[in-house]
């Protein structure tokens, strides 16, 4: 499945209303913001209910995504999840005999909602949404859906059926990871990530396989996952917009 939509809160493929205790899930998370401060967006990779292992990261939004519209895609296939933001990837999540069921597996539907995450979203819960200012409004578009259609229920010989349209997203540009997006999703994670489940060892003492550990990279983030803040940042918690 290969999946676009422009200007949103929040993303995500689920089939959660299928499997209750064993759903699948890939998002794009929109979390609260203080005015003046930079934007924050969550990816989160769920499969067979594994939210107990939550392979979350967050990053720093290079740009004020209510000032315009910017596109956001999810590539989901039998052995790969790449995130982009703008064309460009940001995240790759490559299948493992080691992963298991936390892989997602199973046909999921697409959803795009706002939602109340502010008991933990903003600061950690810190700010609250305010109800005052409601209605929350959010615009859509530029959607675009690539893969192969199926039912939930029945997946009668769905392996089968979906073989050519898996090979086909896998031979697709936006599949292909050339050296060029290499660099551009090291880049983007080397200025702008800001937590990473790999890097978080209070909660996760031992690293998930699936993890790709770059001491360089490591250096940066806490044992808690998160970015370590620069003595600027300290005085002045704010990310500079470019």
């Amino acid at each position: 499945m290969f999946l676009t939509l422009r200007d949103m809160k929040s993303m995500q493929t689920s089939n959660g209303d299928v499997f209750k205790k064993t759903h699948d899930e890939l998002d794009f998370e929109f979390l609260g913001n203080v005015k003046g401060r930079a934007w924050r967006i969550q990816t989160n990779v769920y499969g067979n209910g594994s939210t107990s292992r939550g392979r979350e990261e967050r990053y720093y939004l290079p740009f004020d995504p209510t000032a315009e519209a910017h596109q956001y895609s999810i590539l989901w296939t039998s052995d790969r999840i790449i995130f982009y933001i703008d064309d460009i990837p940001i995240r790759e999540v490559v299948r493992s005999d080691a992963m298991g069921g936390d892989y997602p597996s199973k046909p999921m539907s697409v959803y795009a909602t706002i939602w109340d995450g502010s008991t933990w979203a903003t600061a950690n819960g810190r700010y609250k949404v305010n109800y005052k200012y409601a209605p929350f409004v959010s615009e859509f578009s530029g959607l675009v859906l690539r893969g192969c259609r199926v039912d939930p229920i029945q997946q009668v010989d769905s392996a089968r059926r979906c073989a050519d349209a898996d090979d086909e997203l896998r031979a697709a540009e936006f599949a292909v990871m050339t050296p060029g997006k290499r660099a551009a999703m090291r880049r983007f994670r080397e200025r702008y990530m800001a937590y990473s489940f790999c890097y978080d060892s209070k909660r996760y003492p031992v690293a998930f396989p699936d993890c790709d550990i770059v001491p360089s990279e490591q250096s940066r983030f806490t044992e808690s996952g998160d970015r370590r803040r620069s003595r600027r940042q300290s005085r002045k918690p704010r990310i500079a917009l470019p």
